[in-house]
């Protein structure tokens, strides 16, 4: 629910979706890459209800970047895209349910998050 969301949000501000749930192995996956002009965003969506924990972004833990850094690696060595520049960015979404239905209250698009 929150990746739709997060779509619609990055294509209305301009990104070009390249991919979506990119998975590699064992390491796991990459929600959304994505094109930004002259860069190539690997997107990590988190979603919540409250932040009763944090900000949603604080989920994205240092383990959760390394293994970002590492899939987008081969996302970048398996479509050749060695001499293009990269961004890593974190959507944040924050709602809650309604008649069934998870409505987004705020999203924050946070580039260069790490």
């Amino acid at each position: 629910m929150g990746e739709k969301i997060a779509v619609k949000d990055l294509v209305r501000k301009g990104y070009r979706i390249l991919a979506m749930n990119y998975r590699v192995g064992r390491l796991g996956e990459i929600d959304i890459i994505a094109r930004q002009g002259e860069y190539i965003c690997f997107v990590e969506v988190k979603t919540r209800s409250n932040t009763f924990f944090g900000m949603p972004s604080e989920a994205v833990t240092r383990k959760k970047q390394e293994n970002i850094r590492k899939i987008a690696s081969v996302y970048i060595n398996q479509y050749k895209l060695q001499n293009c520049n990269v961004r890593f960015d974190i959507v944040e979404i924050l709602g809650s349910k309604r008649n069934g239905e998870f409505e987004a209250k705020e999203i924050n698009v946070l580039q260069n998050a790490f």
